[in-house]
């Protein structure tokens, strides 16, 4: 039997060799290349979703501010990412900006069980949060891999467990009524969550890729029509993106061909990626080989190359008038990660 150790070890190896190091997936600004436990839960009930009032930031009209929070990988037994969450709930709900909606990015949970999402719901309930989104990561699908003991076994795969009941739990808990996708428009400014749709139980051949289905492209196509006014639109996705003009693999976004062509006619569009666990503070996070804005998160509960155990990281993101402002943050001791911030014109 193979252990879960070995299988992670497997599939981080294969996500090393199939960016380049990483070499493919970020490049600087000057154009360089750079590397890449459940206590009694409350009664669930659906995440609050609503509109905000813009505000006023000195000669910028300020319409919407945001934390990205990708990869929490919330487990049930795993003490460490629970604490992680919590120091970026306790900074995001003291905050001295707005905040007026949280993203959570792909992988919000380490497994995908019910209990983890007891879990996360206990966690949440501790704090008054803005209203929450969030999209599907291949994580968020691995209760295939867990047996009734709540052992791994890949042997026993799916272990009673399906894709449709992992989507069916994400759903529920996050308030989306038939799809695992979402958009929503706030004060002018467009949300849009694309998930994950399917993972090895349905579609083997996915590995840990984010597949995407005809009708879900379809979706993206349509809403994207309301940006010909060059309105700007966030677009939420966990895998990144493979190099240009490529089709992705295992650990990617599968049909990226058809991603960056739906996005290819819009302006001030901004693609925001989860999945490696980047960190801001030795890391590039934005891309600028696209037709549109690409920038991947750090991590909550696992930002790699990090000296310190303790740390967690998020993206902040301001939307003016005339510009975007998105910046890393050090929540382990409330701080902003200073060469990660980054001010993109809108056009």
């Amino acid at each position: 039997m193979i252990s879960r150790r070995q299988f992670v070890k497997r599939l981080l190896v294969a996500a090393f060799a199939l960016t380049g190091g990483g070499a493919l997936i970020m490049q600087t600004l000057k154009g360089g290349v750079t590397n890449r436990a459940v206590a009694e839960a409350s009664a669930q009930k659906a995440i609050p979703q609503g509109s905000l009032k813009p505000e006023t930031v000195g000669s910028n009209r300020l319409l919407l501010s945001f934390f990205l929070l990708s990869d929490a990988h919330i487990s049930n037994g795993v003490s460490t990412m629970t604490d992680k969450l919590h120091s970026a709930l306790k900074d995001i709900s003291s905050f001295e900006l707005p905040v007026d909606t949280i993203v959570f990015g792909g992988d919000v949970t380490d497994i995908g069980r019910e209990q983890d999402y007891k879990l996360l719901r206990k966690i949440l309930n501790d704090y008054k949060l803005p209203p929450l989104y969030a999209n599907m990561g291949n994580h968020d699908y691995y209760g295939i891999w867990i047996n009734s003991k709540g052992e791994w076994s890949t042997e026993t795969k799916p272990n009673g467990n399906t894709d449709a009941m992992a989507r069916e739990r994400f759903m529920k808990f996050f308030g989306y009524k038939d799809k695992p996708y979402k958009d929503v428009w706030i004060n002018d400014v467009h949300l849009i969550m694309m998930s994950q749709e399917t993972y090895v139980e349905e579609k083997p051949e996915v590995g840990e890729g984010a597949w995407y289905s005809d009708e879900q492209l379809a979706w993206l196509e349509n809403i994207m029509k309301a940006h010909e006014d060059g309105k700007p639109a966030f677009v939420f996705i966990h895998q990144p993106l493979p190099a240009p003009d490529m089709d992705g693999r295992t650990h990617q976004l599968i049909r990226a061909k058809e991603f960056r062509a739906i996005l290819k006619p819009y302006k001030n569009v901004f693609v925001l990626s989860g999945h490696t666990h980047r960190n801001f503070a030795t890391e590039n996070h934005y891309n600028t080989q696209n037709s549109f804005h690409w920038f991947n998160n750090a991590s909550v509960g696992k930002t790699r190359n990090a000296n310190n155990p303790n740390i967690a990281q998020g993206m902040y993101v301001q939307i003016y008038n005339n510009e975007v402002v998105v910046r890393g943050r050090e929540f382990s001791n409330q701080t902003w990660i200073e060469s990660a911030k980054y001010t993109v014109p809108i056009i």
